[in-house]
């Protein structure tokens, strides 16, 4: 849809704490007027990066006055059962490693359609027809929730079964990691850069204790690969323009 036609509306955001949905908060405030947020305790390994939305949201207030004014209502949802009806490496003190399927077995069953499912629910008591995540299917890992194909499916049916026209945009859909780090840069420049770097947290294992070129994390798992690959990608395509 055209961007034009969304300035003087609510959006709902999907905001983790980690860099995808900082830098799609970050994208919606520079097209919304009014923005929320949700984010989702579900039992993750990771839930560290739930402590990080403060120091984040604080962060783009005070790095554009407009965007202050626009930040409204935060949401914190608990949905254990998740977390007790899957065996993931996201919600289970196992290994992370390759499963039988194909699929890495941090993929957590459901969980991106649950999420939506939810910030549907609340957008429509709040009457928000805009939501926004950081689902991507270029640097996914493999997950099937992840899909636009998914994604679309879903806005359909969450449409159809609310009898609520919603919008479910996904910025990053097609973005390399690489390419997410820029689209930071150009909607905040380098101080959107740093905040996002230094604050948000990516790390599967819940790790903050070592600071990296990238950022925070154990610097092994395939989020924190992933991060770290696309920084350096970022870096190196920065320093060539």
């Amino acid at each position: 849809m055209q961007m034009s036609d969304t300035h003087d509306m609510t959006a709902l955001v999907l905001f983790s704490g980690g860099q995808d949905s900082t830098t799609c908060l970050a994208w919606a405030l520079d097209r919304f007027a009014r923005i929320e947020t949700i984010g989702f305790d579900y039992g993750q390994r990771h839930a560290i990066e739930l402590d990080c939305r403060a120091r984040l949201l604080d962060g783009l207030a005070q790095l554009r006055p407009e965007w202050a004014g626009k930040l409204g209502d935060g949401h914190t949802l608990e949905i254990p059962t998740l977390s007790a009806i899957s065996e993931t490496a996201l919600t289970r003190d196992v290994a992370i490693e390759m499963g039988a399927d194909g699929l890495p077995n941090t993929f957590v069953p459901g969980r991106n359609l649950v999420f939506l499912t939810f910030a549907a629910a609340l957008a429509y008591r709040r009457g928000i027809s805009h939501i926004v995540g950081g689902m991507c299917e270029t640097d996914y890992s493999g997950y099937p929730d992840c899909r636009d194909e998914t994604i679309k499916a879903l806005q359909g049916a969450l449409s159809l079964g609310m009898a609520r026209p919603f919008e479910l945009h996904t910025p990053l859909m097609w973005l390399s990691k690489a390419a997410t780090w820029q689209l930071a840069y150009d909607l905040g420049g380098r101080d959107l850069v740093d905040l996002i770097r230094d604050q948000s947290h990516t790390c599967y294992l819940g790790e903050r204790g070592a600071r990296h070129d990238w950022g925070y994390g154990c610097g092994a798992c395939p989020a924190c690969d992933l991060r770290a690959r696309g920084w350096h990608e970022y870096i190196a395509g920065s320093a060539q323009s």
